[in-house]
């Protein structure tokens, strides 16, 4: 324990000195010049200074909106935003964009862009970082994020943001498919055992090629063995040595 809160204290720090870099000052020279000041912006975020980025592009947004940098900014705020943490702001450039400019040629990177934000809203960094289990955490951010990758994949399946969209999503279902186990097993503490054979059964109907299949087919065993429903207790004690032959759970 005492590691861990040394590790978050480590990373409060850490992420304390990484927001307190100075801004950077901005000549007139190139505040009036469109070119100098979006270059400006995206040489500070090659560096990773994505406050001075959000500061300038901010900027830019105010100065040109209208100017031959306004979408490719408005891309850059969504990124910024992003990479600072700040979902509320990310998705609401997001949206507008989308909105704004159904038929831009990157609309692709946009729709990918907010899965991985809404990706990131379901993670908590800290409580990873130290080794918590939250897999009992409202799933819902997961679920959008899901939504959002499909999206993508259906409207822009050559899209070259598909193939990790597609790996995402397998892990999406892994993590959607955890928190069905987890409401499964605080069923079970209460003997709620028909809710929790149904949990079970949604993973096995919802998230069939996830390796917490394994544990759904042994959580709906034992409901189904306490229930007294032995047919449906031997076809899951069936289904589970078929596939996890070596199962611990039989």
């Amino acid at each position: 324990m005492k590691l861990r809160i040394s590790l978050l204290l480590a990373l409060t720090i850490m992420l304390g000195a990484c927001s307190s870099s100075p801004d950077e000052d901005l000549s007139a020279e190139v505040l009036n010049d469109a070119a100098l000041l979006y270059e400006r912006a995206q040489g500070n975020i090659a560096a990773g200074n994505f406050s001075n980025a959000q500061r300038i592009l901010k900027q830019h947004a105010t100065r040109y909106p209208f100017g031959p940098y306004a979408h490719q900014v408005q891309m850059d705020q969504i990124y910024v935003n992003y990479k600072l943490g700040d979902i509320d702001k990310a998705l609401a450039e997001v949206d507008r964009f989308m909105q704004l400019n159904p038929n831009h040629p990157n609309l692709d990177y946009v729709m990918y862009m907010r899965g991985l934000i809404n990706q990131r809203a379901d993670a908590n960094v800290i409580q990873e970082m130290v080794g918590i289990d939250r897999s009992d955490r409202d799933p819902s951010k997961a679920e959008q994020a899901f939504n959002d990758f499909s999206t993508l994949l259906r409207r822009f399946p050559d899209s070259k943001y598909a193939a990790d969209a597609k790996q995402r999503m397998i892990a999406i279902k892994s993590r959607l498919a955890k928190y069905e186990i987890a409401v499964a097993e605080y069923y079970m503490k209460r003997d709620a055992w028909l809710a929790a054979a149904n949990r079970g059964k949604y993973v096995l109907e919802n998230y069939p090629d996830v390796p917490q299949t394994e544990q759904a087919l042994a959580i709906m065993m034992e409901s189904y063995d306490v229930l007294g429903l032995e047919e449906l207790r031997d076809s899951a004690r069936a289904t589970l040595e078929t596939n996890f032959p070596g199962s611990r759970y039989l």
